[in-house]
């Protein structure tokens, strides 16, 4: 080879060098934490968010970030002792999703923004030392979680890695500010009981919150004592589908992706103020109507169970707030006067609350329950699959989906939504759904974080992590492996609805308990339903599509509630003083 042909290979070698360098330092984002920032060093998930400049330009592009057909590129960082007026980088190294590297963003112009959320040291009473993002009274939303940092949102002509402009450096300024407190009304009241039992687990103060709703009457009767209903679900900020003033005629309707309603603000608002005149209405079942705050770091619900990483929710609430909302509220007090409904989430806590504390309930209404048999883990059978993203074969890669619309359309698999979670945190701190199914079911892993039940980045199924879910938290097994012992317990209080069409594939778990449960010996007396091609949340209504029967939940179960009550209520049992 000739010296000048040395001389061009070496030259082209150094350009490629060059242009390699300039790549890694132009697709880097500095965000600097603010250097007046008393609170002092800071531990987190750094978040780099960017919404392309002409979707939903009226809002913050924290607010855009989903998994769904609207999903956009975020990246993800943990940061650890982060000190005021220093700033971090995020590049090629931060996880994201749905493009995993930030230099294969493609061109366009984009809303920048960076989100900061803040993680407290927890040293829990068996000695582990945790990082995790606490409640804040918000129900475990990254995006609206007080004291949360964010910058405001930068525009950015991005042209690829090599993009000539300088990236902006993006400064977090802003705080989320603490939520608004609950105003109590004549008919509704709020309570905060502090739990000796979570205390003592997570070894700081762990307080639950209740939303009661009074019956009509319930001053001018100071002798009345009360059933107690619990409508189960995510957290609450206020009781569901509430309203004591007629709705709002100017205001203005929004639509709703989902249901695909235009006005569905408005009709919320109108069913709101029905169940209130209902309520108030004669004939209606007067009980308490509660609705429970049981954040956890990790999820904004604890699934009301007991658990490894989340403690003693489920005692905490049935033997610390319960007794303490029916001593309040002059409660009856006792199993057969005391209900349990909810969907989706709820739906599991419900069945999970009838199961675990047999004597304690007299009824669960069920409706679109999370899955209630792990071998319908949404698509994935825990025990007899080996990987959660894949089906079985040895020559093709076909996804497992996890979203569909009534028509079966896929909008996203179940890969996508545990990237998208491990984006927004490591070690099921993603305050998401998936993290959360492991923060509830699993044992505590050799990190002292919940044990994963599969890789996040391979779907590899971790078989010990399954058993452990089988024998605690599967539903399904549990009332087929203990039938003899529940059977007689839960005969006519078990009630389960889901649309054959559930987005989220938990029909499929249903038909599978309602297999067990046709043919249980001794009878279950259950009442197993469907909506036909009914997608997520329906509820056992058949007379109006899904979009209006979730917003009549109440006036569907009540009723049921009081006239079981009256059926089975024990001998010399109150039937009387709550019926007027």
């Amino acid at each position: 080879m000739s010296a000048q042909s040395r001389h061009v290979i070496r030259s082209v070698i150094a350009v490629l060098i060059g242009l390699l360098s300039f790549n890694a330092l132009a697709a880097t984002f500095e965000i600097q934490l603010p250097a007046n920032l008393k609170d002092g060093p800071q531990d987190g998930r750094l978040l780099l968010i960017l919404a392309p400049a002409d979707q939903s330009p009226d809002r913050e592009p924290r607010f855009l970030v989903n998994w769904d057909g609207g999903a956009i590129p975020f990246f993800g960082l943990d940061v650890e002792s982060w000190k005021p007026g220093t700033s971090r980088s995020i590049d090629d190294s931060a996880f994201g999703f749905p493009i995993r590297a930030l230099s294969n963003l493609p061109p366009g112009d984009y809303r920048v923004q960076a989100v900061l959320n803040r993680y407290d040291t927890f040293r829990l009473a068996d000695g582990r030392v945790l990082k995790l993002p606490p409640d804040r009274g918000e129900g475990q939303q990254w995006r609206e979680k007080p004291g949360n940092l964010y910058s405001r949102p930068t525009l950015l002509r991005w042209r690829g890695p090599l993009t000539a402009s300088p990236l902006p450096r993006l400064v977090l300024t802003e705080k989320i500010p603490a939520v608004e407190p609950f105003r109590e009304t004549a008919w509704v009241k709020y309570l905060r009981v502090r739990s000796e039992r979570l205390s003592k687990f997570w070894g700081r103060d762990v307080y639950l919150g209740a939303f009661v709703t009074l019956p009509l009457g319930f001053n001018e009767r100071p002798d009345a004592r009360y059933p107690l209903v619990i409508n189960h679900g995510h957290f609450p900020s206020a009781p569901s589908n509430w309203r004591e003033t007629p709705p709002d005629p100017n205001l203005e309707p929004d639509y709703s992706a989902r249901f695909k309603l235009e006005g569905y603000n408005r009709i919320e608002q109108q069913y709101a103020w029905d169940f209130f005149q209902a309520w108030i209405g004669p004939g209606f079942p007067r009980v308490l109507l509660v609705e429970i705050q049981h954040p956890t770091p990790f999820y904004d619900d604890s699934y009301g169970v007991n658990s490894a990483n989340n403690g003693p929710y489920g005692d905490a609430i049935q033997y610390e707030l319960i007794p303490e909302i029916e001593r309040r509220f002059r409660g009856i007090g006792q199993g057969w006067a005391r209900f349990v409904f909810g969907g989706s989430t709820g739906g599991w806590i419900a069945m999970a609350t009838q199961m675990f504390y047999p004597d304690e309930y007299n009824g669960a209404w069920i409706a679109c329950p999370d899955p209630i048999d792990f071998r319908h883990y949404m698509t994935i059978n825990l025990y007899d699959d080996k990987n959660a993203y894949v089906m079985p074969n040895r020559f093709k890669r076909t996804p497992r989906p996890a979203h569909r619309n009534w028509l079966g359309h896929i909008d996203t698999t179940i890969e996508e939504n545990n990237l998208w979670e491990l984006a927004l945190g490591t070690r099921s701190r993603s305050g998401d759904q998936w993290d959360a199914w492991e923060s509830v079911f699993s044992p505590v892993g050799p990190d002292g974080y919940p044990r994963r039940i599969f890789d996040r980045l391979t779907g590899e199924i971790d078989p010990v992590t399954a058993t452990h879910w089988r024998e605690n938290y599967d539903l399904g097994h549990i009332l087929r492996r203990d039938w003899a012992k529940l059977g007689p317990k839960l005969r006519g209080k078990l009630r389960l609805y889901v649309g054959d069409m559930d987005n989220y594939y938990l029909n499929n778990a249903v038909y599978a308990v309602e297999e067990f449960l046709r043919t249980a010996q001794p009878s279950a007396d259950a009442v197993i339903d469907y909506g036909d091609r009914a997608e997520h949340c329906w509820n056992g209504d058949h007379t109006r599509a899904n979009a209006y029967s979730r917003l009549r939940y109440p006036q569907m179960v009540l009723p049921w509630a009081a006239e079981r009550m009256l059926k089975t209520a024990p001998p010399g049992a109150d039937v009387r003083s709550w019926r007027y």
